[in-house]
């Protein structure tokens, strides 16, 4: 099995973002997880058999202020797994992403540091509290496992229900 998780973070929309920030975000969150899997999956299709978990991003499906080619990058995972999975599904390897949405972790870390964040950021996820690692981990655990045997293609969204709240943010006069 292959766990291809890597990706960094230069904060800019679209509109300014350097040429140099969007391929240095590319190279890390895009085309390494294509060399890892090319590497990886060289023995997976030589065998007949392999797992590989991609790890995405809810900013992969939902647009993100000031995250344009990061966003850009992860819906690039989720579409790359895909790929796998349509040209070496036949040959016995399983590709799967997962997209983790508000988690805290040393990338993340910084947002949390600033009062208040914490607290806002918990109000809006449905089950009120922030990911830990181990709620991706688990995830990607059954992912690679033997369980798992018959899912390919897909993208597991990890979010504590947050990618479901869109329509909380809608205005609705007379209710409540």
């Amino acid at each position: 099995m292959l766990v291809n998780n890597a990706g960094i973070l230069r904060p800019g929309d679209i509109g300014s973002v350097s040429l140099a920030d969007w391929n240095a975000i590319m190279q890390v969150n895009l085309t390494g997880y294509l060399s890892c899997a090319q590497a990886f999956g060289r023995d997976m299709l030589a065998r007949g058999s392999g797992a590989l978990v991609h790890i995405a991003s809810i900013a992969a499906t939902h647009a993100q202020a000031f995250s344009g080619a990061y966003s850009a990058s992860k819906a690039g995972v989720v579409m790359l797994s895909r790929q796998i999975t349509f040209e070496w599904g036949p040959r016995g390897v399983r590709s799967n992403a997962v997209s983790p949405g508000l988690v805290r972790t040393p990338m993340s870390e910084a947002f949390y540091q600033a009062p208040g964040v914490l607290e806002r950021r918990e109000a809006v996820v449905p089950l009120r509290r922030i990911g830990t690692p181990a709620d991706i981990a688990d995830v990607v655990l059954f992912l690679a496992s033997d369980r798992a045997r018959y899912v390919t293609g897909q993208e597991i969204v990890i979010d504590g229900g947050f990618a479901h709240t869109l329509m909380s943010h809608v205005p609705r006069p007379g209710f409540g």
